[in-house]
């Protein structure tokens, strides 16, 4: 008899261990063994948090951490790309600036509420208190490409350098320390969740990281990256899995195979890979179906609500 998959990350229960690891004088990494990270720059001045967790009361642990290191007021917010699970705990760090590309602005403004209401019901242990959240986060100030602030005379660059996990994605980079803050354009042990995602010019967007020349990653999720060894695998990991992934949707999208066939067949085929990795399970349906709207008629991702995430689930995994 074969037992029900539960949906997305509902059955994902168990509270996992949190990392607060120091990567030089004014960065940090605020992990926890494969659930979504955050980035804390410290400046002569002020405090920037780089993604934000997803709810207010989840913001207490972060702060409790900063606290521990630094009495300096925390002024800014920085999102890397518009997930419910990143932003929607924005206000609960009272940051001056909440600072955003304009791309990440405009797919809150196209599909924050259907996102936020589709994740919540994906992965509720990363929404604990989410009667806390007051609704969509808005960043106050946006750019397109690059934007540079100053902590005092730490030098952060926010870059915008290519799509791959989402139209708006954007890094943070300490140039002076060669710290690099992926998002999720880099995941490290994790899974890449692929659903809204580029698949086409992500390749060209992790050339254009790697030519950075990072000495340490912080990774969208995993353990921060601080040999180049590891940087080197993070990079590498996650370039095999979405290209191997794609490459294998294109393949059966172009023998005229459906969609809960290639489903399958990418699945069976890249598990003993990558199956090990977090939310493999949770996020490989998103992410072919994604890849086959991209090989097939959809060069933009369609918008997932909640009734979209279970049609789909229920047509593959049933």
């Amino acid at each position: 008899m074969t037992t029900e998959k539960k949906f997305a990350s509902q059955a994902d229960l168990e509270e996992k261990k949190v990392s607060f690891e120091k990567l030089s004088d004014n960065a940090y990494a605020y992990t926890a063994e494969g659930d979504p990270n955050t980035g804390v720059i410290i400046g002569d001045d002020a405090v920037l948090v780089a993604d934000a967790q997803a709810t207010p009361v989840m913001a207490q642990d972060v702060i409790r951490r900063i606290r521990e290191v630094t009495d300096k007021p925390i002024k800014y917010v920085f999102l890397t790309h518009n997930h419910a699970v990143r932003v929607l705990v924005a206000s609960g760090y009272g940051a001056d600036h909440i600072i955003a590309s304009q791309d990440t602005y405009d797919l809150i403004v196209e599909r924050g509420e259907a996102d936020m209401k589709s994740e919540i019901g994906r992965f509720p242990r990363l929404f604990r208190a989410v009667e806390s959240v007051p609704g969509l986060t808005w960043p106050t100030q946006t750019f397109k490409g690059e934007m540079t602030l100053w902590l005092g005379k730490l030098e952060v660059k926010l870059l915008q350098l290519g799509r791959g996990h989402t139209k708006g994605d954007t890094v943070l980079w300490l140039p002076q320390q060669k710290i690099l803050f992926s998002g999720d354009l880099i995941e490290y042990g994790a899974t890449p969740y692929c659903g809204d995602a580029y698949y086409t010019n992500w390749p060209a967007t992790l050339d254009a990281l790697a030519a950075l020349q990072p000495e340490k990653v912080v990774p969208g999720r995993g353990a921060a990256l601080v040999t180049p060894e590891q940087v080197k695998e993070g990079l590498e990991g996650t370039r095999a899995f979405t290209s191997e992934l794609f490459q294998l949707v294109k393949q059966g999208a172009a023998a005229g195979k459906d969609l809960r066939t290639v489903y399958k067949e990418t699945h069976a085929t890249l598990k003993p890979k990558y199956g090990h990795w977090v939310i493999f399970d949770h996020c490989m349906p998103f992410d072919v179906t994604r890849a086959y709207d991209e090989a097939t008629q959809y060069p933009d991702p369609r918008i997932w609500t909640a009734e979209r995430d279970q049609e789909m689930w229920q047509q593959l995994e049933d």
